[in-house]
């Protein structure tokens, strides 16, 4: 371990660390949504009253609770008080159907749900299918009708009798949360992570590359239900305690532009397919219009094109990085000392990482291999999946599932994840380089590459290409598109096939599910 990282002491409640640091913060904004803000006093007080409810109410220390409430300031005084209270908030995407939330209850166990009006109809259908009966609490109006047995979230945050609970006894390598992994290679898997977990993501990639400060304002477009969101909305700015924007709706471009307009944030956080639409929106605000000195990119590699015009435009660098669910954050990234778009970068601060080829050996510079990392901020483990636990946490060192190709000094360059490398003419070839050859391409918004057999049952590369608004789709566009191609790549990995959709499938979180184009592939081809 770097000498230079901090840890957290042994006995450790990270609610409890955030609350101290900000003690003296104050009328401090922290935290402001559409409706409502929440000074750093207001948080404090909220998330102590709220730890103090839920044992009131029954629930026990480690005991989960199903934490299913769309970004407002009631998430980070629902997920804060949680953890001081002992308990362990599972936080979940608010874009899946009943029935799968009426699966992550039973897979949890959880004993209790917090929930907001929005999802109210959605989470009733789940618990209808549920044996027992967990503690409904849903933050409504006052004036809003709740379900029989349910209990007003405001009721228990802020009412001004309650008593404002101490934190709870737990260590930095207590559970504290879980996330469920974003499902882009298929069923979602519970991720339990600890105390001391949100602290080292912050002591690692919060002080050495992001460099928040105090007079910070910071927007996320990634939800706090997802890892990257976590550290984006909670832990890095409370931990200097800057102020965060929260957008409950969907980060549309026009919806980031209006926040960007509106609150002036100083550093924003992406993804490769909104840098993207950012970009290519007909809202595009001029050079010079908002105020970001800072902005970062997870969850997809970011093509270099796209950073590099959005940093032009904006003149703000794009920090691209990769992270995960398991590790919690971003543990590979560009940083403002050593900035090369169309790379990941290198090593954050507190992470080793090593790369190992096909035959499991450590692959050479130059050579691909996928991507192991090692760091204090990774998972105990996936619940009730030991197996894929094993398969994936092999000791101190966490398989990433990415593929990767370093350089002599020490870059990173993306090649795709594992399922998605394709081997072409016998050589390996990454999707990614292909998706960033056709994304640079001025009609071309986005694009993903798979494999496909021919007729003699040889891998040839298949592109799917979404293109910028009122582009003609005319009959040249296929070859253009080909021979843009041929000018930057090796001849065998130019697509023969290139199929125009409107959308690509995506997750939640704006990763391109290439085994859904796969799956499309196969349908069509018949049995």
């Amino acid at each position: 371990m770097d000498p230079t990282i901090e840890r957290p002491p042994l006995a450790f409640n990270f609610a409890e660390h955030l609350l101290a640091l900000n003690a003296r913060r104050g009328d401090k904004l922290a935290y402001l949504d559409e409706t409502r803000q929440l000074s750093y006093d207001d948080l404090q007080r909220q998330v102590r009253r709220l730890a103090a409810a839920l044992p009131a109410l029954g629930l026990r220390r480690e005991e989960r609770v199903l934490l299913l409430m769309p970004d407002s300031v009631d998430w980070p005084v629902a997920f804060l008080g949680c953890l001081l209270a002992g308990a362990v908030p599972v936080a979940v995407n608010t874009l899946l159907p009943a029935r799968d939330y009426a699966w992550m209850l039973a897979h949890s166990g959880a004993r209790a749900v917090i929930t907001a009006t929005p999802l109210l109809a959605t989470v009733q259908a789940a618990l209808a299918e549920q044996a027992g009966s967990p503690l409904l609490i849903v933050a409504a109006e006052p004036d809003a009708p709740l379900p029989a047995g349910a209990i007003r979230f405001s009721s228990l945050a802020e009412a001004s009798e309650a008593p404002a609970a101490a934190a709870a006894a737990t260590s930095r390598d207590d559970i504290a949360f879980w996330l469920y992994s974003s499902g882009s290679t298929g069923t979602p898997k519970g991720t339990v992570h600890t105390h001391g977990n949100l602290f080292m993501t912050a002591a690692t990639y919060g002080r050495h590359v992001l460099k928040l400060v105090e007079d910070d304002i910071t927007f996320s477009a990634a939800k706090l239900f997802f890892a990257y969101g976590l550290g984006n909305s909670l832990s890095f700015p409370l931990s200097v305690g800057a102020t965060v924007v929260l957008l409950g709706g969907r980060p549309t471009p026009d919806a980031v532009f209006s926040v960007l307009l509106r609150h002036r944030p100083t550093v924003f956080f992406g993804v490769p397919t909104l840098y993207a639409g950012l970009l290519a929106s007909p809202a595009l605000p001029p050079a010079g219009s908002l105020r970001l000195r800072r902005c970062t990119s997870a969850g997809e590699a970011l093509p270099k094109d796209i950073g590099e015009r959005f940093a032009a435009h904006f003149g703000a660098p794009i920090l691209d990085g990769i992270g995960s669910t398991e590790m919690l954050h971003i543990y590979l990234s560009n940083c403002d000392e050593s900035l090369r778009y169309g790379t990941t970068g290198k090593p954050v601060p507190g992470y080793e990482l090593r790369l190992v080829n096909e035959h499991g050996l450590p692959a050479a510079d130059g050579e691909i291999g996928e991507l192991h990392v090692r760091g204090d901020s990774a998972a105990l483990m996936y619940w009730t999946n030991r197996d894929k636990s094993r398969s994936t946490f092999l000791g101190d060192w966490l398989k990433s599932g990415d593929k990767y190709v370093r350089d002599a000094e020490g870059w990173y360059t993306y090649a795709g994840r594992a399922d998605d490398m394709l081997k072409v003419s016998g050589q390996y070839v990454s999707p990614f380089e292909i998706e960033s050859g056709l994304m640079a391409h001025d009609a071309v918004l986005e694009a993903a590459v798979i494999g496909t057999e021919d007729a003699d049952g040889l891998t040839r590369c298949k592109a799917f290409v979404v293109l910028k608004p009122g582009v003609d789709p005319g009959a040249g566009l296929h070859e253009a598109l080909r021979q843009f191609l041929k000018a930057r790549l090796a001849p065998h990995k130019v697509p023969r096939d290139i199929t125009l959709l409107d959308e690509l499938p995506k997750t939640p979180t704006g990763k391109i599910q290439r085994f859904r184009l796969r799956e499309r592939e196969r349908a069509a081809a018949g049995p």
